[in-house]
């Protein structure tokens, strides 16, 4: 069979900035930072920052709830939701999906320690009584996939991939794989993660990859700016819908090129190279074909450096030249499910033509030459690099084309 070309045809992002289309969209062009000061863990655990999905109820997106598993994670209640959303921004009606072949494929960093740690707790306050069985059903990656499945009524082949923070993304290109293959003749799929729990907040701050202060929270995601310390752990999902070119629905974008890659031992981000290529090589364009970056810069001052460095040695002086945004100022980084919201903010900047803003990039660091604004940009572009790294070595590129 011939490879189809897989399109874009709903998104639905559920984020710090914004729930549905619309509000997620309306939110990533302002300004302004969603990081707030983060209470719920007590005081003898230190100062934590995050950006939260605020006001989140899954019965706004489900009629039914009762149709998932007791005790479903946060996760997949996102994901959820997201699915829900992306169903309703393409115009599809569930009668009209669930007589389709469809698959469902999501990321996730992480599997759902808020469960885990509770049931952690319960045993060792009452002993073995106190062990949760429902645990075993809703604490992995697997089981977000399977309450898309549960939520919609659908028996769809599920899938949850867990490559660290490129999870989304490669949850992402391995759907648009299967579409393009004719496995089947659509997909939901993206990525969701809700890590704001004991575990892993009390690792990823020894790990200095969140700030160990609530301070100015609003000023401390700082992606490529000369004065970042660290990237800021949140939380979210962004969820799509994916056809082929036949699809009668309008696209945001084709999904054109992915592709992943490992670093090298002491070349941080250095992976981003082989993937970026394979990914253009995909979409058969060259490098000066890309007219705008969506990159990954937690604001980590080591990440954010490595991933310039490795697009300085991919694009050489024209790097300058290409409009970049990191979208983590505003937001922060939601592990495995950042880069699903990535390809939501860089669909959506292909269709209306504007480039959202670098929040809180105020001073340039010269290691860090990307053409960046903290102001959202009139752009007209047709290509985009989307690029993403995971603890590990993992990256992963995608490349989307304006349908």
């Amino acid at each position: 069979m011939k490879r189809r070309r897989v399109k874009i045809t709903g998104i639905g992002p559920v984020t710090p900035a914004g729930i549905g289309r619309d509000e997620f969209w309306k939110g990533i062009l302002e300004p302004v930072s969603r990081v707030v000061p983060y209470r719920e863990l007590g005081p003898e655990f230190g100062a934590f920052v995050t950006a939260k999905v605020d006001g989140f109820k899954i019965t706004d997106y489900l009629d039914d709830p009762s149709a998932l598993p007791k005790g479903s994670s946060r996760q997949a209640l996102f994901a959820v939701a997201g699915a829900m959303l992306a169903l309703r921004d393409a115009g599809l009606s569930l009668e009209e999906l669930r007589r389709t072949s469809c698959a469902v494929v999501t990321g996730s960093s992480l599997m759902d320690f808020g469960s885990i740690g509770g049931s952690v707790e319960s045993v060792q306050k009452r002993g073995a009584r106190g062990a949760q069985a429902r645990v075993l059903y809703t604490m992995g990656i697997s089981s977000v996939p399977s309450a898309v499945n549960l939520a919609l009524g659908i028996t769809a082949p599920t899938m949850g991939i867990s490559t660290q923070c490129s999870a989304g993304l490669d949850a992402i290109g391995h759907a648009a794989n299967l579409v393009a293959n004719g496995q089947a003749e659509m997909a939901i799929c993206g990525g969701s993660e809700a890590p704001l729990h004991k575990f892993p907040l009390l690792e990823l701050r020894a790990a200095d990859l969140t700030p160990a202060t609530d301070e100015m929270p609003l000023r401390l995601g700082r992606p490529f700016d000369l004065w970042r310390t660290t990237g800021v752990v949140s939380e979210g999902a962004a969820m799509f819908v994916i056809e082929p070119e036949s699809s009668p629905r309008r696209g945001y974008s084709w999904i054109s090129g992915y592709a992943c890659g490992n670093d090298d031992p002491g070349d941080l981000c250095g992976g981003l190279i082989f993937a970026a290529k394979q990914a253009m090589a995909e979409a058969r364009i060259r490098p000066n074909q890309i007219e705008a970056i969506s990159a990954w810069g937690p604001g980590h001052k080591q990440v954010d450096r490595g991933e310039a460095d490795a697009m300085k040695r991919l694009f050489a002086s024209r790097l300058v030249d290409i409009p970049a945004v990191s979208i983590k100022g505003a937001i922060g980084t939601s592990l495995g499910s950042a880069p699903a919201v990535q390809v939501a903010a860089a669909a959506l900047a292909l269709a209306e033509g504007i480039l959202p803003p670098t929040v809180n990039w105020d001073h340039p660091d010269p290691a860090c030459p990307f053409n960046l604004s903290n102001r959202s940009r009139a752009i007209e572009h047709r290509h985009t690099l989307i690029n993403t790294h995971g603890a590990g070595g993992v990256n992963a590129c995608m490349v989307l084309e304006r349908c």
